[in-house]
């Protein structure tokens, strides 16, 4: 379970996040929702140690953690960008096995035999030779949900996982979130989009625009 407690960050003299309260319960997806500019994304980078939070304190199963403490971070909280970034000069076995490769340690033959079979689990097991420029945005979504999952996080963190897919590739990005709840994946997911929350999520938190007074509501 991952708590986040008064959780604050301001840039300069601008307050984007004012002692923001969350849980995400185990096997559960939360669903953080709000209009551009509430400070969802930069929840988000603070819970996974892009940005460094002002103030607050994050648990995971009730003890201390630090989102930029240590290597163990990448194998805890796993990040799929709004832009994937996938490195565009490597093969998508590439992009999903240089991590396990180089902070697991794990040998190259292991890293791709895993590869194979996250991509075999997303539909791609005929893309791993490609390069990132010759997928459609749909498969970049997936190969980028591959490469958080190859380093067996305990949690899962999305930044707008639909901005920017057609309806019929929002349903299987649903989809992949929903099978990947039933095997147990903890999952947070940081969205526009309140019919795509509704539609995944076990709890929702709504935030207001920045220039609102910062509130936290969760709701089942």
């Amino acid at each position: 379970m991952l708590e986040v407690k008064n959780l604050s960050k301001s840039f300069g003299e601008r307050v984007i996040l004012d002692k923001v309260n969350l849980t995400v319960k185990d096997g559960e997806i939360l669903s953080i929702v709000g209009p551009s500019g509430a400070g969802k994304t930069t929840l988000l980078r603070c819970i996974t140690g892009l940005e460094t939070a002002d103030a607050g304190q994050f648990l995971i199963d009730g003890q201390p953690f630090d989102p930029q403490g240590t290597a163990e971070s990448d194998r805890v909280i796993g990040v799929v960008f709004q832009d994937y970034n996938l490195f565009p000069n490597l093969s998508v076995m590439e992009n999903i096995t240089l991590a396990p490769i180089m902070v697991l340690k794990k040998s190259k033959d292991q890293a791709e035999r895993d590869a194979r079979g996250l991509l075999d689990e997303l539909g791609l097991s005929t893309k791993g030779d490609l390069y990132p420029w010759q997928l459609s945005g749909g498969q970049k979504q997936r190969v980028a949900i591959a490469r958080a999952l190859a380093m067996n996080p305990k949690i899962l963190c999305y930044d707008e996982p639909t901005s920017a897919l057609d309806p019929a590739m929002r349903k299987e990005v649903a989809r992949i979130i929903l099978d990947l709840k039933k095997e147990g994946m903890t999952q947070l997911v940081v969205t526009h989009d309140f019919d795509f929350a509704d539609e995944i999520a076990d709890d929702i938190l709504r935030v207001k625009a920045i220039d609102q007074p910062q509130d936290v509501a969760a709701e089942e």
